[in-house]
């Protein structure tokens, strides 16, 4: 019971600092990325590659250090999100959200038949996993719990501070109107992509740390449900715009999701088959209440574009 309380820890930790990094776009830049999981993919992929042992059946395997895989899956995010926003940051809204679903689903399909690049739906086996050696295998959790809430506090400290600095001032009049904050002299369009950009790092990062925790990454865990669609549902329901909530919310969907597990050791095992749409009619009742009581969230902050525009430290 002990290692599985961690090991829920280890995955909140990593669902909340995707939770941060969407609250980022989405919350602060109003960004409507639906593509998350491209980016968390591409960071898992590239680490695995850069630090796995040689292969003849995929392409790379170097055999780097952790920390230089991270690096490289940080860079190699942030690349391809700096690529993509260039065109993707022409439209709005919904067309923008669909337009990144499109680019996750083409970048899993990439990884899934591409087996020289990625070994296809085997999967990279044998991911280095930091002080390994150090741990037994059933006290390893307990220290990747410690650096998984390590990073998302670091991470959310950093995101704090850079959205109350006049560069985040200037991302929350993005969101709250684009318009008025272009006729203030801003680039709103630089804004967006450095605010795409270094949120798709972050997300990159998650995969990177993801993967060294498993030691095995296959493109089953970047579906569209678990990689983008969970991750919307804990901003939602912590709060857009509040990096506090939405960590709650990472915290408190991934437990009703997990905790539907122990549903199935007490139900007939006729019934127990069924317990993946237990868990979304739960996501989906706590999703529901929410909206209906709390729109805005377990935790919110109220925006005033007027009062971000009447600061005195400008940008």
């Amino acid at each position: 019971m002990v290692n599985y309380f961690f090991s829920y820890l280890v995955m909140a930790g990593l669902y909340g600092i995707m939770a941060l990094a969407l609250n980022m776009q989405w919350g602060y830049t109003g960004l409507m990325n639906f593509g998350i999981g491209a980016f968390y993919m591409l960071g898992a992929y590239s680490s695995a590659i850069l630090t796995s042992s040689p292969s003849a059946d995929y392409i790379g395997g170097f055999g780097l250090p952790v920390l230089i895989g991270i690096a490289g899956a940080a860079v190699i995010a942030g690349l391809i999100a700096y690529l993509l926003a260039f065109p993707a940051l022409k439209l709005r809204g919904g067309p923008f959200a669909i337009a990144l679903l499109a680019i996750q689903e083409t970048l899993f399909l990439l990884v899934k038949n591409e087996s020289w690049l990625t070994n296809g739906v085997t999967g990279i086996r044998g991911i280095p996993r930091p002080f390994i050696d150090f741990f037994s295998p059933q006290n390893y959790v307990y220290f990747y719990a410690v650096v998984s809430i390590g990073v998302m506090v670091l991470v959310y400290f950093a995101i704090e501070r850079a959205v109350n600095s006049p560069w985040g001032r200037v991302l929350r009049g993005i969101r709250e109107d684009e318009t008025l904050t272009v006729m203030s002299g801003k680039d709103c369009t630089a804004f967006m992509r450095q605010s795409f950009v270094f949120s798709s790092i972050i997300m990159g990062v998650a995969g990177a740390l993801y993967v060294h925790y498993t030691g095995f990454v296959s493109p089953q865990v970047f579906s569209p449900l678990m990689s983008t669609f969970l991750v919307w549902f804990m901003v939602t329901v912590g709060g857009t715009g509040n990096n506090r909530g939405v960590i709650l919310g990472a915290f408190l969907v991934w437990a009703v999701w997990i905790g539907s597990d122990f549903i199935s050791d007490m139900v007939p095992a006729s019934m127990a088959t069924q317990i993946g749409f237990i868990r979304m009619l739960f996501v989906g009742l706590i999703l529901t209440i929410t909206i209906l009581t709390r729109p805005q969230g377990l935790l919110t902050k109220k925006l005033s574009v007027i009062k971000l525009f009447m600061e005195k430290e400008e940008y």
